[in-house]
């Protein structure tokens, strides 16, 4: 398998809200934790119980950056839960195919959660930064 490198977080990952900074931080955390793993095979359970956190985590982030962009009228929030409904099905089939017990699962699955992390927090993410910078919410 090809060595994923890690995701390095920086101020640019920052989207001036410490609660979901703290969030997409642990995200990081844990994406780093299964790149770094020793054993990532369809059957490890050290990954199925990362994975099995990961969702649980993503889930409760997904729900806490939605309520903080709809108290605060975030005119863009539809966008927002489109992706993180979409995530949610590409992870779901991550998932199913973990259980199905497909060698290819580890690798791609990497390469998604990374490259949907890093993408989602600075572009997704930081079109809401000056919004809720404007409204003081920090």
């Amino acid at each position: 398998m090809e060595k994923v490198e890690k995701i390095v977080w920086n101020s640019s990952f920052s989207v001036g809200v410490a609660t979901l900074d703290l969030q997409h931080k642990r995200i990081i955390e844990m994406i780093n934790r299964l790149i770094s793993s020793e054993d990532l095979s369809v059957s490890s359970e050290t990954v199925s119980d990362l994975l099995t956190k990961l969702r649980e985590y993503a889930d409760a982030h997904f729900r806490a950056e939605e309520e903080v962009l709809a108290e605060h009228g975030y005119p863009d929030l539809a966008t927002q839960k489109a992706e993180h409904l979409e995530y949610r099905r590409k992870y779901v089939t991550f998932c199913r195919d973990t259980m199905a017990k497909n060698d290819a699962v580890p690798e791609a699955l990497l390469a998604f959660l990374k490259q949907w992390w890093t993408e989602h927090v600075l572009v997704s993410d930081m079109e809401y930064r000056a919004f809720l910078e404007e409204r003081g919410v920090r």
